[in-house]
């Protein structure tokens, strides 16, 4: 019996030691979450995003690292569906990252944070612009372990309102938004506000309901009003769908939009109907100060890397460097408490500096581009008046 009882205790002491062994290859790597699309209509971006973190991660690790550690990205599909990145962000937990990075869509964030915040591992969202992505709107509290890299909905609505009223000279504008989307939806009331703060009047404001295709009902009201701009603010598909049946039914006018109008995707399907629109966005391929990045990518991945979530995620990731080497660790708690001291980083936009009353990064200019020859053309770099 005792001697049963020693082999017991010796088989358990091999177990023990067979799985530290077993971990041992953990010791040396810190694990870098992304949370990402990279299947559906969103993983034009996310596609990009996941190959531009790959692409740095590998170069800081051929110059040693972090902390003497090897970076990892674990890289899993949110189909940018906000159920699919709860059940993303639980196995990102699950699998001991240092901190996430993404999502791009602010409704999947936003639920990410139900899995994040009680489990104090932070994440930087690249492109997800909604103000309650970062501070929650029934507490008007920051939530701890949320982030950001790119400029808000309020900003961006303004942007784009301040824009067309003194660029373009619009005292009228028409608004076309998809009731089923936040992003949308707000970014809609944020030009609004700041149109009519500029003088201008809103002749039109018309919704659709996510997953319709034919617009030509709202448009047919829209063109009675003959608006001087149209404001799209929704995802690609959309938009550009949107301005090609506005040419059908003869409208004539300008189209302004955000950031979600990004993709190639609006130039295959818009066509023509989309020659001389513009749009916010968080980043340009023609901006001087990210040509390295650029040339880089395109020798790697043969392609080109669709703006603006390369930029945003490596912006992050430097961020979390930054956040490990200044703490010395790679513990999320840790990592959350510095991110939000962050200040004038040198990143790939620029310089981040993160405002610790909202984790919203500070003085993040915003980018025009102008849809011309069937390319996206870098307007100009527009600060807020």
């Amino acid at each position: 019996m005792k001697m049963r009882w020693l082999v017991l205790v010796m088989l358990a002491i091999l177990a023990t030691v067979a799985a530290g062994c077993g971990t041992a290859g953990d010791d040396n790597v810190i694990k870098i979450g992304n949370a990402v699309a990279l299947t559906g209509d969103n993983s034009t971006w996310g596609q990009a995003e996941k190959n531009a973190l790959e692409m740095e991660i590998e170069k800081i690790n051929a110059k040693g690292g972090v902390l003497g550690k090897k970076l990892q990205l674990v890289a899993y599909d949110t189909r940018a569906d906000a159920t699919e990145g709860v059940n993303v962000t639980k196995r990102l937990v699950s699998d001991k990252v240092a901190g996430i990075i993404g999502p791009g869509q602010s409704g999947v964030a936003i639920a990410m944070s139900s899995v994040a915040e009680p489990a104090k591992v932070p994440f930087i969202a690249t492109s997800a612009t909604n103000p309650k992505v970062t501070v929650d709107d029934k507490t008007n509290k920051v939530r701890k372990y949320a982030f950001r890299t790119c400029f808000i909905d309020p900003f961006q609505g303004t942007v784009a309102a301040q824009f067309a009223a003194k660029e373009l000279k619009a005292t009228t504008a028409a608004i076309v938004y998809d009731v089923g989307s936040d992003y949308s939806a707000w970014l809609g009331k944020y030009f609004t506000a700041e149109f009519e703060k500029q003088g201008g009047k809103i002749v039109a404001n018309e919704a659709f309901r996510s997953g319709e295709l034919d617009y030509r009902a709202i448009l047919g009201k829209i063109k009675g009003t003959n608006p001087e701009v149209i404001f799209i603010p929704t995802m690609q598909k959309e938009a550009a769908l949107v301005m090609k049946q506005a040419a059908d039914l003869g409208i004539k006018t300008k189209f302004v939009g955000g950031d979600g109008w990004g993709s190639p995707d609006l130039l295959t399907l818009g066509g023509s109907a989309v020659e001389g629109s513009y749009f916010v966005n968080l980043a340009s391929m023609d901006d001087p100060d990210i040509q390295n990045f650029i040339k880089e990518y395109q020798e790697k991945y043969k392609a080109d890397p669709i703006m603006p979530n390369p930029v945003m995620a490596i912006d992050a990731l430097y961020a979390l460097v930054d956040a490990m080497n200044k703490t010395n660790s790679a513990d999320p708690v840790k990592i959350a408490e510095q991110l939000e001291k962050t200040k004038d980083l040198p990143v790939l936009s620029g310089k981040l500096t993160i405002d610790p009353n909202t984790h919203d990064p500070l003085n993040k200019p915003a980018i025009i581009q102008e849809v011309k020859d069937g390319k996206f053309i870098f307007k100009s770099k527009f600060v807020t008046q």
